[in-house]
């Protein structure tokens, strides 16, 4: 897939990018470049194969769930400016 100026244009005012002539001729190259992987990729035959999140078998090492910490919220809360019933009170933000 080719893409054009006014492509380029457009994506770089939807992204708030400001992109120079010269720059916008570049990335027309570069980002046609890597729709047409996209596309090439997209051609690829992938029925019968598992999606995976690792090449390799591998298992996640996890640590054992156990408290580590006391609860401190008290001591924590004394800090704050304005706290209620074990929650923090802030201004109101939105009306």
């Amino acid at each position: 897939m080719a893409l054009t100026r006014e492509n380029v244009a457009y994506i770089a005012h939807l992204a708030r990018l400001a992109v120079s002539e010269r720059e916008a001729a570049d990335y027309v190259v570069k980002l046609s470049r890597i729709l047409d992987l996209v596309d090439q990729l997209r051609q690829v035959d992938t029925a019968g194969i598992a999606p995976m999140a690792h090449p390799l078998p591998m298992a996640q090492r996890l640590r054992p769930d156990a408290v580590t910490e006391t609860d401190r919220r008290e001591d924590i809360q004394r800090n704050a400016p304005q706290a209620a019933e074990g929650l923090y009170l802030v201004p109101r933000v939105i009306e």
